[in-house]
């Protein structure tokens, strides 16, 4: 029977300490999602083998019963997309697991406050968040909305054109104009996340290839040799 760590609790019962209940979290929520895929243990092995990551079946049957004591990180990966799903849904089972003990030392919380911390949508005990994080998601938003306005743009400026009724081909152009102010706008607020990620010496991502124009050219430095 494998012997594990145990910490005592103020009412004297033992309890598991935080690692293990972290990876038994895991395992549980693996065995759970594998069976809800009607896979075996064997299927899952292999499926994590054509993934270029193998796991062998006796390390799944031991994960799953509690056997294995630690589960490295790039197993939980590779066990995620084995699953088809992601690693968080596997250490946080949002709607599987009710609560879940977020660090060592400290009672349980709700599994989807967990959760948001560990993605970084909500601030830690100190009320930080990152800088680099929340200049990200603000460019997939305005990157995003850009691509929904250009497009909404195109799609009214092409009902304008084929028009069969002056009503029709007014109604058209006022939309399409509501859908250029729409992009101007969400090009305005890229280019303002574009330029915070440069200032906190971070690197944008790529933009698509309908809003190249979002990038001045000054905002690339000079290679060019003197």
């Amino acid at each position: 029977m494998t012997q594990r760590n145990v910490h005592h609790g103020e009412d004297g019962d033992d309890v598991p300490l935080w690692e293990d209940q972290v990876t038994a979290t895991v395992a549980g929520e693996v065995r759970r999602r594998r069976k809800e895929l009607r896979m075996s243990a064997q299927d899952l092995a292999d499926r994590c083998a054509d993934l270029g990551h193998p796991i062998p079946r006796n390390v799944i049957a031991n994960m799953e019963s509690g056997r294995r004591s630690t589960l490295p990180l790039v197993d939980v990966m590779v066990l995620a997309m084995a699953l088809d799903t992601h690693p968080v849904c596997l250490i946080y089972p949002v709607g599987y697991v009710g609560h879940v003990q977020q660090q060592p030392l400290e009672a349980p919380r709700p599994t989807w406050d967990a959760m948001q911390w560990f993605t970084g949508e909500i601030p830690d005990a100190l009320d930080t968040e990152s800088v680099m994080l929340r200049n990200f998601r603000a460019h997939a938003h305005h990157h995003h909305a850009a691509l929904t306005a250009l497009r909404g743009e195109e799609y009214e400026r092409w009902k304008a054109r084929t028009a069969n009724n002056p009503a029709t081909r007014a109604e058209a152009l006022l939309a399409q104009e509501d859908y250029a102010r729409q992009a101007a706008r969400a090009k305005h607020g890229l280019r303002t996340a574009r330029a915070d990620i440069r200032e906190d010496g971070g690197t944008p991502p790529h933009l698509a290839p309908e809003l190249s124009d979002v990038d001045a050219p000054e905002d690339f430095p000079d290679t060019t040799e003197e």
